[in-house]
């Protein structure tokens, strides 16, 4: 199975049966800057339970996933999967996406994918605040969902 790739907003998952929208979230438990503003505008709960494990522990787990369910057949996948918040910002210049934390996210999406029959949905995770490198997280994409089986859709918006 290989990735589809289409034009389109994330947050609109296409197809039928259930779907899981998959994005990268940053372990100091900031949500504000890119694709979650998007998921925030259209359900309130992803935002909420992210930052409700951060007041509880005041931190999360590289690699950890949230699952939280927005509608009756979508459910959105946090993946902590980013350590700290943009490069652009520490000495080191150092991207803070995490590989293996998106990877070890990816499996636990996986295993919940084949739990409930699911498609997973997402925007090209990790490359835009995380600094990511598609070539890199396509691979990890392949590894664990598509070589299993599960369908993955990958989102680019249209250009305004």
């Amino acid at each position: 199975m290989n990735i589809r790739y289409v034009t389109g907003d994330a947050t609109s998952p296409m197809g039928d049966g259930h779907k899981v929208i998959v994005h990268i979230c940053n372990d100091l438990g900031k949500w504000g800057k890119g694709f979650v503003l998007a998921v925030s505008k259209k359900w309130p709960q992803p935002e909420k339970q992210y930052k409700a494990a951060f007041a509880q522990h005041n931190q999360a787990e590289l690699g950890e996933v949230q699952f939280v369910a927005v509608e009756s057949d979508i459910t959105v996948a946090n993946i902590i999967g980013q350590h700290g918040i943009s490069h652009a910002r520490n000495k080191e210049k150092t991207p803070p996406i995490r590989y293996q934390a998106v990877a070890y996210g990816l499996e636990q999406v996986a295993g919940y994918a084949k739990q409930v029959a699911a498609s997973v949905h997402m925007p090209r995770i990790g490359c835009g605040l995380a600094g990511g490198n598609w070539e890199q997280i396509e691979p990890i994409i392949q590894q664990m969902l598509t070589s299993q089986g599960i369908a993955v859709t990958v989102y680019d918006l249209a250009a305004p």
